[in-house]
């Protein structure tokens, strides 16, 4: 049964390979049927075996554990590491997520790109982008899931770009590739400091050996903190999130793939796979409540004033992921990655909703040029409110049962209302807000300029996903993992009434607030023009980078604009040059030339001699 580990990722890495190989032995470019059938079918066989190992083996025994020993991959000093997988609960939930979500991405992309001319490279990305995201939480030691980490921030510089010919494009993708490095030099740091302090990067080994007591405190919280800014930045949070919102430069699919089964879950899992050492260190755990719960609130309000549909996603996506963050930092475990799976269920809808309207109306994102759509696009108006629903945690959606097993928690955890847990009820009022304004002003009111050409653009292949995604969102609460094995903690448990009802209530007084403030008598501007700037900008922290780090290197750059070092160089070559022509001059073939420069070296050493 362990043997089938391997071929998860090794089917969606077939795949790619074979879709990239395909111009080596033609110069044609396949038929897009042929594509389709390669890029989906691989990771849809994936998907079939993790389903039939999660049910015949870990539904049975949840705290089974299967584990696959490949090769020795490293061996240098006292650094020996296998290529080895290992899968429990806490592996098994990502996989399915992994791979059934991103499966239904992939089927739906299989209709939403037709046509693009670079539709075999895009599967390929795509199925590489899988791969790599599988083989990081299938890792049984660090170095393993650091060669993921990074794969994964390959291939999203690869679709963010996609289509690289706008150089708009062009810089998001750089920007989400040198952004996110900054997290992933931390996160190495951390690594060499672990192996420095512990002699070993396997996972369990690492688990094992951080709750000893005899290891420095210190040394804990410094290794947590480093493995924290890795986290931040692939998961977007403070005070890395500037690449998200900007990687919606990508096709739509592509921001359905990285937002809810792929990169930006990626430090939730880290955290959460990690999740020993960081309860030996309480700064570790505050720093990581306290990020999640300053960037919920930050994404929150600046998704609430944004102008395209799928930058409000981004920053919902930040937000929620903060959430996430929130949950760990208070000890949470099992609640985070519950929500993680939930969440991957309706912001993949949401999502791929989005990709619908766009398509719909001829690749318009601003929501002001929409309206009145739901008579146009009935299908996709009633998956995207159920989209809507479920991220605002409405009652009895996938969302509401994991938020509020968060917020639960997170209420135990700091034994009554803390600045945690009032940060967590806040951002559910911002969350209900956020999710009916953008509902109700791309689905209600009067049409918009681009509403008027809307034509419905579902095709089989998309509405699928569409509908189980639907499904999903809508049931997938009932889905609670048991990740008790994992974590050693109950996966919920009770609130004082009042805590409870505020947290069922704050996303029913936002989804009130924007009925009232967008739909019901909508109000021009609720908010000062500077401050809508500001959360618009996110915050400033574009601004503030700019300052900072871009202006300084530009500067440098202007001053040293004729390149000073390469001076040095160019200097001293054209002085060997200059040299060589002045020896040259003497080498004229004249014999008497030679007899008198013989004659005054020679006086010359003579007179040497005689001074000295």
């Amino acid at each position: 049964m362990h043997q089938l580990l391997l071929w998860i990722p090794l089917l969606p890495c077939a795949g790619f390979v074979l879709l990239a190989a395909i111009p080596l032995c033609s110069r044609r470019e396949p038929a897009e049927l042929v594509s389709a059938i390669i890029g989906v079918g691989s990771v849809g066989l994936a998907a079939l075996i993790c389903l039939y190992l999660a049910a015949g083996v870990f539904l049975g025994a949840p705290e089974a554990e299967l584990q696959l020993s490949l090769w020795n991959w490293i061996g240098v000093a006292n650094l020996q590491l296998e290529f080895g997988f290992v899968a429990d609960w806490l592996t098994m939930v990502m996989l399915l997520v992994i791979t059934g979500v991103g499966f239904l991405i992939h089927l739906y992309s299989a209709g939403y790109m037709r046509g693009d001319d670079g539709y075999r490279r895009y599967f390929a990305y795509l199925n590489l982008f899988v791969a790599a995201m599988l083989v990081l939480v299938l890792a049984d030691n660090l170095v393993l899931l650091y060669l993921g980490w990074e794969g994964v921030g390959l291939c999203s510089y690869l679709l963010i770009g996609f289509w690289y010919r706008d150089p708009a494009n062009g810089a998001a993708a750089r920007k989400a590739f040198i952004v996110t490095r900054v997290g992933d030099t931390a996160m190495a740091i951390g690594l060499f400091l672990l192996f420095d302090q512990f002699a070993t990067l396997s996972i369990r080994e690492l688990n094992d050996a951080v709750v000893q007591p005899a290891v420095d405190p210190t040394t804990i919280t410094i290794a947590g903190l480093l493995l924290l800014g890795g986290a931040v930045g692939k998961s977007a949070q403070l005070p890395l999130q500037t690449w998200l919102p900007d990687a919606m430069a990508g096709p739509t699919p592509v921001s359905a793939l990285i937002h809810a089964a792929t990169m930006v879950t990626a430090g939730v899992y880290l955290i959460a796979r990690m999740h020993p050492l960081f309860t030996q260190s309480e700064i570790a755990l505050t720093a990581v409540a306290w990020v999640g719960a300053l960037t919920l609130l930050l994404a929150g309000c600046s998704a609430l004033v944004q102008s395209d549909i799928k930058r409000v996603l981004a920053y919902s996506t930040i937000s929620q992921i903060g959430y996430m963050f929130l949950a760990l930092g208070v000890g949470a475990w099992s609640g985070a990655i519950f929500h993680l799976m939930t969440h991957a269920f309706f912001k993949a809808l949401l999502f791929l909703a989005a990709g619908s309207v766009i398509l719909s109306l001829h690749h318009e994102q601003n929501i002001f040029a929409m309206g009145n759509l739901r008579k146009k696009i009935p299908f996709t108006f009633i998956c995207f409110t159920i989209g809507c629903a479920c991220l605002a945690a409405l009652p009895f959606t996938s969302g509401f049962f994991s938020k509020d097993q968060i917020l639960i928690l997170a209420w135990q955890s700091q034994q009554g209302f803390s600045g945690l847990w009032l940060a967590g009820v806040l951002g559910a009022l911002i969350t209900g807000i956020y999710s009916f304004r953008l509902l109700f002003l791309v689905f209600f009111g009067r049409d918009g300029s681009a509403s008027v050409r809307c034509q419905d653009e579902n095709t089989p292949a998309m509405a699928l996903p569409l509908l189980l995604l639907s499904a999903l969102a809508l049931l997938g609460g009932l889905l609670t993992p048991p990740l008790q094995a994992v974590f050693g903690q109950a996966a919920s448990g009770h609130a004082p009434l009042l805590a409870e009802t505020l947290a069922i209530a704050a996303p029913l007084v936002g989804l009130a607030i924007a009925w009232r403030l967008f739909l019901r008598r909508p109000v021009p501007t609720q908010l000062p023009a500077r401050l809508q700037t500001f959360w618009r900008d996110g915050w400033g922290f574009d601004w503030l980078y700019e300052q900072l780090l871009a202006r300084p290197v530009l500067a440098l750059a202007h001053l040293n604009r004729n390149d000073i070092i390469d001076s040095v160089y160019k200097g001293s070559a054209y002085a060997s040059r200059q040299l060589n022509l002045f020896f040259a001059a003497s080498q004229n073939g004249q014999v008497r030339w030679y007899m008198a420069t013989l004659v005054a070296g020679s006086i010359l050493f003579l007179a040497l001699l005689v001074a000295l």
